[in-house]
């Protein structure tokens, strides 16, 4: 089993391994209680000075046996192992069905015992709550608070989830929490603590793939939005390789000549690019919109919503929208409601938000292929996980076919064979608009099939399809895998299953009308009699006892998960719904287990890809869905010359070749040449995006720096109760700059007595000519000491008129004028930096490095806008009325 591991690894693994095993075969002999009290025992252990390195053998060894109690489940060595990577800050990559969900359990509970609370953070929501009620009770039987982060959720709800020790959250929600926090007006309105240490499920896919774009949150802005629907039309009137040209390996578009002239005839501009009547950007979004986002493949349409559909795990993601302009330029070319365009409130990129973290680990099935990359940008160590048994799955080569159509025929004809033969089949497609394309082709050859893309009605059932995606004969068409969070277990998933029959037939005997019904209800099962005796006895005492709201299939699923998997009852319906459970499970078991053994005679799970993706690492993840656990299995991707990343990268080289040899449509070439010029290709696409994500942050690093400083000086003043000094030494700042501006380097005397009208208009002094006089003939030290002097008179006197109207409004008004000014000047700062990276490039034609011309022309207007708050809250201070 170690011998995959590095020997670097092997030996110290090994050995803390079987200390963990032998150590669990102790606490087995421990009660419930007893193996509760392990945690206090321990926290105090670790509060006098031992190290969690220190107490992680017995840590380990006391979540192993609190899960095989709970869960029922025996972890194995490479679950320990792949725990220990974590607990190390360095990325664990274990491929698909070896227990990664459980794998998290270990290092989450050892470094809960700080009190500085774990998250757990996952790519959506229903994994999220899946894992916080399924294996997040084994943390709560140990002792920790476990909380969950919901869409939805109110400003105590989250905080006081994020109170607890091992927090469920996805990326996404705990980024713009990290951001709203930041623009809380008071201390009550932040929901999160430090951060401390963080286990990433999925982690290329949220800090390699989630990467290149940044967290964006906006506010409406005042932009017209007519003008997108004249552009739409502009844009149609235009003509590819005329009027503007479509770079599609870097997805760009420019303007020719002649399309410049058109559009500015068409407008009746003189110039597309003037400042006071631009047309450039609208022009070149709904380009964008017209040539490289297309429906149901990028976005779907939904209730007149345009919604972003995520390229890498095929999910729809509500609430995203892309930025200049591009989402209105879709929503123009789609001909329905134009929303107002946003403008930036605050925004951080993931590279930077999770380097904020003490500690960072992660897991995932396909993280080596990026290995140089996190080490570069998150100095994480990819450490490859054996798997528990050999992996069995036969990889065969790529089948390339000239046309598209030749290929989807081909891929129908392979899942008919399977079908067939009785062969489970699991079809991978890259959008949505493809998996529909297939989906038809299979409808009239008459063959059944379960369809799982981006669009609502199908991601309702998506761990159930996934889930029974094993059973015989079954043809499944998933539009991208990554992140599914369900194995494919061969014969179908009996506990899944199982669950699945007694909500369906639970519902029923409560008269529940659930609009979300498993699939269960297209095909119900015959139950035996004793099944239906206990549904009836259930139902009588459930009405009778229960006060459980159940609205959704998903709360009754969780109900009957919490009494089904609990290893004592304590109310009749939980001791009802165990026999329900006991009684389904065992009649069909010997029908599952026939199933999976004549499928493993079969040859196992198919896995069919239907085009190659920009990423090797998602390929590899549809390919890892077949052979878990030492299950037998093949995996064999179809492709066209059509297919994009072929078109895009070296397609013309490869048609060439095939019409030299005379093949014929609906012949495959079967080459490892071509796989190579594949293998090829998606290395330079992740080149590509590569340098776009190192540019991004070696960009935002500058902004990163300043946004940390800002976010400093916000915390220090919504943590404090009285903000004068902060005020005072605003103040002192402000005149400082001001008598150095006006008279360091010039002695002008209207110079200084400009600044003295300035500095007493500011300070609210009445104009005094002969006081003026007498200043004028100051050195600038002098004129500033005299103003320091000032500025303490005049704040108690401002200070004496407020507390008249109210008792501490001074107070209240110094915090809010802080944070309000802080908030002005960041958000005005982040729509000058955009527009300088944006043109930062320009620089390169003078011979300059544009990275080094940013750094420089950041901090000036850094410098500048922190001035501005200065002397605006100064300003406001002492003229508030």
């Amino acid at each position: 089993m170690f011998k995959f591991l590095t020997t670097r690894h092997t030996n110290k693994y090994k050995t803390i391994v079987n200390e963990i095993n032998t150590l669990a075969k102790h606490l087995k002999q421990l009660s419930d209680l007893e193996l509760r009290r392990q945690t206090t025992i321990l926290k105090k252990e670790f509060h006098r000075g031992y190290s969690l390195n220190k107490l992680m053998v017995k840590a380990f060894a006391i979540v192993k046996e609190a899960t095989y109690r709970l869960l029922g489940f025996t972890m194995f060595d490479v679950q320990l192992i792949g725990g220990i990577v974590l607990h190390e800050g360095k990325i664990a990559e274990m491929k698909t069905g070896e227990g990664k969900t459980l794998v998290a359990l270990l290092p989450a509970y050892l470094n809960a015992l700080s009190g500085k609370g774990v998250h757990i953070i996952t790519v959506n929501d229903y994994l999220t709550k899946r894992d916080a009620t399924w294996v997040g009770k084994v943390h709560e039987f140990l002792g920790l608070s476990v909380g969950l982060i919901q869409p939805n959720m109110t400003y105590a709800e989250r905080k006081q989830n994020y109170s607890c020790d091992v927090i469920y959250v996805t990326n996404s929600q705990l980024g713009f929490d990290y951001l709203k926090d930041n623009m809380a007006v008071s201390d009550e309105e932040t929901v999160q603590r430090q951060f401390y240490f963080c286990i990433i499920d999925e982690v290329d896919s949220i800090l390699i793939d989630e990467a290149r774009t940044p967290l964006i949150i906006s506010g409406l802005s005042k932009s017209p939005t007519d003008k997108y629907i004249v552009a739409t039309k502009l844009s149609s009137l235009m003509k590819v390789n005329i009027d503007y040209e479509v770079d599609e390996k870097i997805k760009n578009i420019i303007l020719t000549d002649r399309g410049n002239i058109f559009c500015e005839h068409y407008l009746q501009v003189d110039d597309l690019y003037s400042l006071n009547d631009p047309w450039f950007q609208y022009i070149l979004s709904s380009l964008q919109a017209k040539e490289l986002f297309v429906k149901n493949v990028h976005y779907i349409v939904q209730n007149k919503i345009v919604l972003i559909v995520d390229e890498f795990t095929g999910r729809v993601m509500p609430g995203r929208r892309w930025s200049n302009g591009l989402h209105q330029a879709i929503e123009a070319k789609e001909n329905i409601p134009i929303q107002q365009e946003n403008k930036t409130l605050a925004s951080i990129t993931y590279q930077s938000f999770f380097l904020l973290y003490t500690k960072l680990s992660g897991m995932t099935g396909t993280a080596k292929t990026e290995e140089a990359e996190f080490d570069k940008i998150y100095n994480l160590e990819v450490v490859v996980v054996p798997t528990n048994k050999p992996c069995l799955r036969k990889d065969f080569t790529d089948l390339v076919y000239k046309s598209e159509s030749s290929k989807w025929k081909a891929v129908a004809s392979e899942c008919l064979d399977m079908y067939c033969i009785g062969r489970p089949t699991l079809v991978g497609t890259n959008s949505i608009e493809k998996s529909e394309i297939l989906a038809k082709i299979l409808n009239k050859h008459s063959v059944p099939y379960n369809l799982l893309n981006a669009k609502p009605k199908n991601i309702k059932k998506e761990a159930e399809i996934i889930a029974q995606a094993g059973k015989k004969s079954s043809i499944t068409i998933a539009t991208n895998m990554a992140g599914r969070g369900t194995d494919i277990i061969l014969g179908g998933n009996l506990d899944k299953f199982t669950i699945s029959t007694m909500v369906y037939y639970v519902s029923k005997q409560l008269n529940l009308l659930l609009e979300d019904l498993t699939i269960l209800e297209r095909s119900p099962l015959l139950l035996n009699k004793e099944t239906h005796l206990l549904l009836d006895k259930f139902n009588v005492y459930y009405n009778s006892i229960t006060k459980v709201q159940i609205s959704s299939s998903f709360d009754l699923e969780n109900l009957i998960l919490s009494a089904v998997k609990k290893k004592s009852t304590t109310t009749i319906t939980d001791n009802l719904l165990q026999h329900i459970y006991k009684c389904i499970y065992d009649q069909y078991q010997e029908n599952f287990e026939s199933e999976k053994t004549t499928i493993i005679k079969l040859g196992g799970l198919h896995v069919i890809g239907t085009e190659r993706h920009e990423s090797r690492r998602i390929d590899n993840q549809l390919r890892g869905r077949s052979g878990r656990q030492g299950d037998p299995g093949s995996s064999r991707f179809f492709l066209s010359l059509e297919d994009n990343l072929l078109r895009v990268f070296g397609g013309n080289t490869l048609i060439k070749v095939m019409e030299a040899l005379n093949v014929e449509d609906n012949a495959p070439i079967e080459s490892n040449l071509i796989n190579n010029s594949l293998d090829l290709a998606q290395k330079k696409v992740e080149s590509y995006f590569y340098d776009i994500r190192k540019q991004l942050i070696e960009y935002d690093e500058v902004l990163s720096n300043q946004r940390q400083a800002m976010y400093a000086e916000r915390n220090k003043i919504l943590s404090s109760i009285n903000c004068r000094d902060s005020i005072i030494e605003y103040v002192e700042i402000t005149i400082f700059e001001l008598v150095d501006k006006y008279l360091l380097y010039n002695h002008n005397k209207n110079n200084k007595l400009s600044l003295l009208k300035t500095i007493f208009n500011i300070l609210n002094i009445v104009y005094d000519y002969d006081l003026c006089s007498i200043i004028n003939n100051l050195s600038s030290e002098k004129v500033c000491s005299f103003f320091y002097q000032q500025i303490g008179i005049s704040y108690d006197l401002q200070e004496i008129y407020m507390n008249k109207i109210e008792e501490g409004l001074i107070r209240e008004m110094e915090k809010y004028y802080l944070l309000q000014q802080i908030d002005n000047g960041w958000q005005k700062h982040l729509e000058r930096m955009a527009c300088l990276r944006d043109l930062i490039n320009l620089r390169g034609y003078a011979q300059q490095d544009p990275l080094t011309e940013y750094k420089r022309s950041a901090f000036s207007l850094f410098v500048l806008m922190v001035s501005y708050v200065r002397q605006t809250v100064t300003f406001l201070i002492f003229n508030t009325k």
